[in-house]
Order: C-alpha cells, then sequence, then structure tokens
C-alpha cells in the first residue's frame, strides 16, 4: 500500500513539474494575438506582380518554367513587366540587356513594324493567364536622338552607367513615336481582343529621373503625353500610367515626381493643346540597403519602407489623385538584380532564408503603410525572375537557379493561400511595428517577430516571420504563441507550412551536396524537391473552444511559418 501511495506522489510531483514548466514555456514565449472578428480591409494580392530587365529569357527553358511556377501560385492572373521591350535587335539577351526588333526604318526612313518577338513574349505570359505590365519602351535605334553606340555588354563589377547608350535617348521625331505606340497597342487589341487588353496596364518607360533617361524631365513630360494619346487612340479604355521614378524619399526623385504629377494635373498637353493628361494610376519605386558590416551582411528594409511611405505621402496629397491605384513598379532589398554576389558581397543574402523572411516582414509593412495614408495600393512588383545559362546559386536577385527554385519563392506560395479579408494582429507587445522598421529598420537586439493574418469564408491564414537585418543565424530560435480568437467553426484543420534552414530551402541542400556547378539529374530531382513549400508538421483536426485557440510555435531565426486553419 504504501508503494502505491509513494508512486501516485511520484506521478503527481511528476504532473506538477511537467504543469509548471508548461506554463514557464508560456509565460516567456512571444505572443501573438490574432482577433478573426476585427477586418481590416481586402487581403488585396499586391505581390502576384513581378518584373526583370531580361525580356528574351521570357521564352527560354528555364524562364518558362518559371513563369508556369508563379502563375500556378496565385489564386489571381499575375502581372509582368519587362524592360527594353521595344529595342532594337534580333532577339539578343545579356545581363541587362534585350531586344526585340518591334521597330525598323527602310532607306527612306518609312516605319517596319515587327512584332514577332514582343508577341513571343506576350504569348508567354497569356497562355499561362498571366497578364503583361507593359513598359512603353526603350527607345529603338532609328528614333533616337543619339543612337551610337547603341548596344552594351554589361556584366556584373562594370560601371553601372555603361548600360545608358542610345536606346535611353529621346526620340528624334516624337510623331513617330506616337504611331509606333498606336501601332503596338492597336496590334494587341486585334491579337488579344479589347476585353483582355483593358484588363492590361501601359507605362512609359523606367527611372526617367536618373540614366535610364538621358532627356531633361520636360522631354519626358512632352513623351509621356505623346504616348498616353496614342494609347488612348488606340483604345480609349486602356489604362495609362507612370512615371515609375526611383525611390521618392531622394529629394531629385520626389521633385520629378511631383513635377510630373503637376503636369498631369494642370499643364498644357503637347498633343492636344488642352489642360492635363490621361493618368489611370501612378508608379514609383521602392529599395533597400545592404551592406557587409563586420563580415556580416546588414539589411536596410527601412530605406525601403521609407520609400513606400514617401510616395505614399506624396499622392496622398494630391486631392485629384488620391484614390488612384499606385504600382510600385520595383519593390526589392536593393537596386540591381543582375548584379552578382561575387562582384557585389552585400548581395549574399539572395540565396537563403534571409530574402525569404525580409519578403514576408516587408510585404505586410506595404499593407499598413497604405492603410496608414489611405491610399490605394494595388500591386508592388518584385523585381526578381531567373538568369538564363548562369553559374548554380550565383546570387543574382532571382526566383530561381537553373530551373530550381529557391526559398524565397515559397514565401509567394504562402501569400498565395492567403485571401479574403486581412484582419487584426495585436502588436501592442511586439518588438516592432511598420512605424518603427521604417524609421529604425530592425536593428535593435529582439528581431521583428511579427505576423499577417487573413479571413475567407473556410478558413484563416496567419503567416508569422522571424527577421533581424543582420543574417546571424547561430541565435536561438524563439517560441511564439500564436492566439486566435473568434473563430467561426469548432473544429479546424491546422496545416502549418515552413520555410528555414531545413524546409522549403534548396539552396542548404545544394550547400549539403558540396555546392556542385554540375549536379546530376538525381541530385537536380532532389533540389527540386527541396526548393517546394513543405509542411512543417503533419495536418491535424484542433477543437476549438468558446472560438478561441493557441498554436505554439517554435521559431528559428529568418523562417517563416504559414498556419492555415481550415473548416
Amino acid at each position: 500500500m504504501s508503494d502505491i501511495k509513494f508512486i501516485s506522489n511520484r506521478i503527481l510531483i511528476i504532473g506538477l513539474i511537467l504543469f509548471q514548466s508548461i506554463c514557464l514555456a508560456q509565460e516567456n514565449s512571444l505572443k501573438i494575438n490574432i482577433d478573426a472578428a476585427e477586418e481590416l480591409g481586402k487581403m488585396k494580392p499586391i505581390w502576384a506582380w513581378w518584373g526583370y530587365d531580361e525580356p528574351n529569357y521570357t521564352y527560354m527553358k528555364d524562364g518558362k518554367k518559371l513563369l508556369s511556377e508563379i502563375a500556378a501560385l496565385s489564386p489571381v492572373p499575375v502581372f509582368v513587366r519587362a524592360h527594353s521591350l521595344l529595342v532594337t535587335g534580333e532577339g539578343t539577351h545579356g545581363l541587362k540587356w534585350g531586344s526585340t526588333n518591334a521597330y525598323t526604318e527602310d532607306e527612306n526612313g518609312n516605319p517596319i513594324y515587327d512584332w514577332t518577338i514582343v508577341d513571343k513574349i506576350f504569348d508567354t505570359y497569356i497562355e499561362r493567364g498571366m497578364k503583361p505590365f507593359a513598359q512603353i519602351g526603350f527607345m529603338p535605334e532609328a528614333l533616337s536622338a543619339k543612337p551610337d553606340p547603341y548596344r552594351h555588354y554589361w556584366k556584373p563589377g562594370a560601371k553601372y552607367e555603361d548600360i545608358y547608350t542610345g536606346w535611353a535617348y529621346p526620340p528624334k521625331d516624337y510623331e513617330k513615336w506616337a504611331e509606333l505606340v498606336y501601332q503596338w497597342v492597336t496590334h494587341c487589341v486585334e491579337r488579344y481582343g479589347k476585353e483582355e487588353v483593358e484588363s492590361w496596364y501601359w507605362e512609359l518607360w523606367n527611372e526617367p529621373n536618373i540614366g535610364y533617361w538621358q532627356g531633361t524631365t520636360e522631354e519626358y513630360i512632352k513623351l509621356y503625353d505623346y504616348s498616353a494619346d496614342a494609347v488612348k487612340r488606340a483604345l480609349p479604355t486602356a489604362k495609362m500610367g507612370g512615371p515609375e521614378t526611383t525611390g521618392p524619399r531622394w529629394d531629385v526623385a520626389e521633385e520629378f515626381l511631383r513635377t510630373f504629377l503637376n503636369h498631369v494635373k494642370s499643364g498644357k498637353n503637347y498633343v492636344t493643346g488642352k489642360i492635363g493628361s490621361p493618368l489611370d494610376f501612378i508608379t514609383f519605386h521602392a529599395k533597400g540597403s545592404p551592406k557587409v558590416v563586420d563580415g556580416v551582411v546588414q539589411m536596410n528594409m527601412g530605406a525601403q519602407l521609407s520609400d513606400i511611405s514617401k510616395g505614399f505621402e506624396i499622392v496622398a496629397s494630391y486631392p485629384e489623385f488620391k484614390d488612384l491605384p499606385i504600382i510600385i513598379g520595383e519593390s526589392d532589398p536593393e537596386g540591381c538584380a543582375a548584379c552578382s554576389e561575387a562582384d557585389y558581397p552585400h548581395n549574399a543574402y539572395r540565396n537563403g532564408t534571409m530574402y525569404a523572411s525580409y519578403t514576408a516582414a516587408s510585404f505586410s509593412r506595404k499593407y499598413e503603410l497604405a492603410d496608414y495614408y489611405g491610399v490605394n495600393l494595388l500591386g508592388a512588383v518584385t523585381w526578381g525572375f531567373e538568369f538564363e545559362n548562369q553559374p548554380w546559386y550565383a546570387g543574382f536577385r532571382d526566383m530561381a537557379t537553373n530551373g530550381v527554385d529557391k526559398p524565397v519563392l515559397n514565401v509567394f506560395r504562402m501569400f498565395g493561400m492567403m485571401d479574403g479579408q486581412r484582419i487584426k494582429v495585436n502588436q501592442e507587445n511586439l518588438s516592432y511595428n511598420f512605424i518603427k522598421v521604417r524609421d529604425e529598420s530592425v536593428r535593435g537586439e529582439n528581431p521583428d517577430i511579427n505576423a499577417i493574418a487573413s479571413k475567407s469564408e473556410n478558413s484563416i491564414s496567419i503567416m508569422v516571420w522571424n527577421y533581424h537585418d543582420d543574417n546571424n543565424l547561430d541565435v536561438p530560435s524563439s517560441l511564439v504563441n500564436v492566439i486566435i480568437d473568434n473563430i467561426p467553426s469548432e473544429k479546424v484543420l491546422v496545416n502549418h507550412y515552413r520555410v528555414d534552414q531545413e524546409l522549403s530551402n534548396s539552396y542548404t541542400l545544394w550547400k549539403k551536396m558540396g555546392s556542385p556547378q554540375n549536379p546530376t539529374k538525381s541530385q537536380i530531382e532532389s533540389l527540386e524537391n527541396a526548393g517546394q513549400l513543405h509542411l512543417y508538421a503533419s495536418p491535424e483536426w484542433k477543437q476549438i473552444n468558446y472560438g478561441k485557440t493557441n498554436i505554439e510555435i517554435d521559431l528559428p531565426r529568418q523562417a517563416i511559418s504559414l498556419i492555415k486553419l481550415d473548416w
């Protein structure tokens, strides 16, 4: 009898210790409270926008494969923006270069239009249910005011200014330029149908406040008037916008953007002579600024968010434009996708999970900044595609390498499972909110552990990240307790997806293989599988009591979890 009593006491003591341990763990865990009843607005797919410099990669082997994967991860049509769609050349490609030969002239100066390559690019999008974010540019050789030299042969390590050759100059004949634009839009309507082309977005040029435009601000405005008029003559219901300036936090970019908006609002139109110009949406860019500090890459998300914040502030200051859609035409951790890690060590973040966690955290703040300024954010273009026939994991800003997906693409797969309405994430007890990240970036002792959540008719999706600007992975993981209230079901199926150093991560596996530059067919198959989005644990049914539940996550640094509750 005494033995039974002794065993019972032992069990009681062990139970108390376990209970105290659980309570202590919960006490020390970071709590993220989510209220499914408090809706903040539509979970717009602002992430479903991509772009790249090299248009001819579009229809190449790995380009087609990646476009198919991007299209498959999104529940809505993805918009794609590419440079150089009017550049002269026989479809040649290279880093930061592309060509279509859409416009040439005969010996008498008569236009010759050839849409073969442009059609091949747009057909590749349309076949996948994607849509062109059609960039009108750059200047054909026959129209350039300064055509020689025309083609550049830039490579990483060379001066960036070397790319600004004859394609970057104003036209020597604005009427011929306008006719080119008119013929292009008319051709697209004939080929794809009026209803399809009405759903696209047309824009003029890229970053005209820096070397991409070798004319003056006024010459760009003149070109815009001619281009917009031509687009609207070809298709009056087409959507036309601009000006795709660099980050508005810089004085020169802010001045250019305001000068453009002032002209559109009240300036004399160069074509019609009337006041104002057509403007259906507004575009500008936003970039971060990483650097190497004590041998470690240090990101600067605050710089990118400051660009976005300033751009929103500028648009909101114009009552005429405040409700127009805003598209952040390039929205990235820094400014050169084709600059490799070998030549630019601060780009070492690109292959692993740092790019992934940065993407999760920064996109969430874009929603919050749009709410803060009361503007209509439609999309944010990720300027990162793929680079054909380059070394494996060369450190370009891309979504895949040699057809194998990088960890960052899996964050977009997570976003693709979030729809309906954004719901409230209580940030009172968290180290960072969107204002603090904008103003200070993430440089303190604590990481940015936060979440974005959405609710549709039969599901709740919660993305949680553990991000820091310093790419230091040798730190303990964090215990996160996600508490969800007002769940409208008594039972839910929980799926937990993860991107971390081991899961949904082809780069880690490639390094374990010995970083092969000529992987075998079997290795490539393993890498392709590792590059897909994976579950962290088996799906499980969970009973909901009084509309509330909690889910504990052990979240490593630079890792991302997606918790999906379905009923």
